[in-house]
């Protein structure tokens, strides 16, 4: 006679092999997808003509630049981000245990446009030396910079006696966001033309400015928090029991809080830095492999980074195809994609719990 109990590991065991195989799923998907995005865009230069300069080992200057200055660049940037907004999307809602939590949450999103906007806008006002000295680079710099204050001011409002209230950073990033967004209009309303341009562009989020240079001042901040998230998982894993059962079970919660926090501020900011604003991507994709594998962290972290990549090079080749020659802001494709996916989640959760 079979106990509840060995139900139970058996369902475990059989999540687990699920979500092993799904890993090497979507291992296999990026890397077909990462092919299809070196072969895409309107310079001409197709997947056919790849392979036969691959066969052939030759391949003409102009297309070297292509490849080397233009497509390869993106394809690193997109799967960076991609990965960098899944990774963040999961580890909030892990720290919050709430499916509908997304980076956007701790203020990083509010923070680093605003700072974006108050470069576009007043940039102008800045010394000569100091614009000389960033060059392309000052709004990037200034993403990145709004993000960080935004994160270690909301995480110094939530916390009191060492103790780091999760409810209250909801709160408090939701004031923040508001306000950050208040302030954004009113440099908007200050803008001229060009500069309501730049910022319609940047807001709505794309990987046309992709460069090894964009790619080298984001990496640093992204790169050790794909590697080191699932170090993490153990303790997410706990915390879905309860912060007094994590703690049980030997879990430092305020030190977990702390650098998922920290985590989600360095990944996030950097990418909103670098690309504008891309929703969907965060709240969606670990919604589908929850779905798909169930919540465990030690994959679902993984798993998370490989689909967030895939999904954001394939929105960007749609992007870059759809108004061929011109290119569609890739936020936009993501939310077209993302919307109806997300507004499915909800009516399925709905559905479940009515049964």
């Amino acid at each position: 006679m079979v106990s509840l109990g060995m139900v139970r590991v058996m369902a475990g065991d059989d999540r687990e092999a699920r979500a092993a195989l799904m890993t090497k799923l979507l291992i296999v998907l990026l890397l077909a997808v990462s092919v299809l995005s070196l072969g895409t865009g309107a310079a001409g230069l197709s997947l056919l003509d790849l392979g036969d300069a691959v066969i052939q080992r030759q391949l003409s200057q102009r297309d070297q630049v292509i490849l080397w200055n233009i497509r390869l660049p993106r394809l690193a940037m997109g799967m960076l981000i991609g990965a960098a907004l899944a990774v963040s999307g999961a580890l909030m809602q892990g720290l919050f245990r709430n499916p509908l939590a997304d980076p956007g949450i701790v203020g990083v999103g509010a923070g680093a446009g605003l700072g974006a906007v108050m470069a576009i806008v007043l940039g102008g006002l800045l010394p000569a030396g100091i614009a000389v000295h960033f060059g392309g680079q000052l709004v990037p710099v200034a993403a990145f910079v709004g993000g960080w204050v935004t994160t270690l001011l909301l995480y110094r409002v939530a916390t009191r006696g060492g103790q780091t209230s999760v409810a209250t950073m909801l709160l408090a990033g939701i004031a923040l966001g508001a306000l950050g967004g208040a302030v954004i209009g009113v440099l908007v309303y200050l803008a001229d033309d060009r500069q309501l341009r730049d910022l319609t562009f940047w807001g709505m989020g794309s990987l046309a400015g992709a460069g090894w240079g964009k790619i080298a001042s984001a990496a640093p901040f992204i790169l050790p928090v794909l590697l080191l998230s699932p170090l993490m998982a153990r303790g997410l894993n706990a915390l879905a029991l309860g912060e007094a059962q994590a703690a049980h079970l030997g879990i430092e919660i305020e030190r977990l809080k702390r650098l998922t926090i920290l985590a989600v501020a360095a990944a996030t900011g950097a990418s909103v830095a670098v690309s504008g604003g891309i929703g969907f991507i965060g709240i969606v994709v670990p919604h589908l492999l929850r779905i798909s594998t169930g919540p465990n962290h030690r994959y679902l972290l993984i798993n998370a980074a490989l689909l967030g990549a895939s999904l954001l090079l394939a929105a960007d080749m749609i992007a870059r195809t759809i108004v061929a020659p011109a290119e569609l802001p890739i936020g936009i494709v993501t939310a077209l994609l993302g919307a109806p996916v997300f507004l499915w989640i909800l009516i399925r959760r709905q559905g479940l719990m009515g049964l």
